[in-house]
């Protein structure tokens, strides 16, 4: 499992989810990331966005079929509106995470912050996670399954990152 570059600024770890439209992929990648890091206790210690690099759905809640897998997989899909990513992301942001390569190559390709969502895959490391945007709904199915395993991964992979962090004392003792 790779690790988390460090923080590179005060207050939370800042997680950046990148897809095409940020109606299917990422929001769902971010409703599944917020929910596993508040079961691990971190929401307070870490901020999730999601985005999309093109502009068509700014504004508008997550597609419908990936709000349904993920209310019927117990998630809260409602907050969800879509924005579009800005090229300041890398900087403002401690890891900066895209679905496949041609948002990566939109995010300007991979650099010491920016990956691939499934680089933290612990099934298949490095894939694209495949937009379902097109299918039926067993490709949302599929997104989420793949969804929750890596969320998985990134969570312990933070876990650990902001716990050597404590103990180095570069959070001034906080918890």
């Amino acid at each position: 499992m790779p690790a988390v570059p460090p923080q590179h600024a005060e207050g939370p770890y800042r997680i950046a989810l990148v897809c095409l439209g940020n109606i299917c992929r990422s929001p769902m990648a971010h409703v599944v990331l917020e929910g596993r890091l508040a079961d691990a206790g971190l929401a307070e210690r870490v901020e999730v966005a999601s985005s999309g690099t093109g502009g068509w759905h700014v504004g508008n809640p997550m597609d419908p079929r990936a709000a349904a897998t993920l209310t019927a997989a117990g998630f809260d899909a409602s907050r969800h509106r879509a924005r579009q990513y800005d090229a300041t992301w890398p900087e403002a942001y401690d890891l900066v995470l895209v679905m496949d390569e041609a948002n990566l190559a939109d995010v300007g390709g991979r650099t010491d912050r920016v990956g691939m969502f499934r680089d933290f895959d612990p099934v298949d490391p490095g894939g694209a996670v495949p937009d379902p945007y097109y299918g039926g709904d067993d490709g949302f199915e599929e997104v989420l399954a793949m969804v929750e395993r890596t969320s998985d991964e990134i969570v312990t992979a933070l876990g650990a990152a902001l716990e050597n962090r404590t103990s180095d004392g570069a959070d001034g003792g906080r918890a």
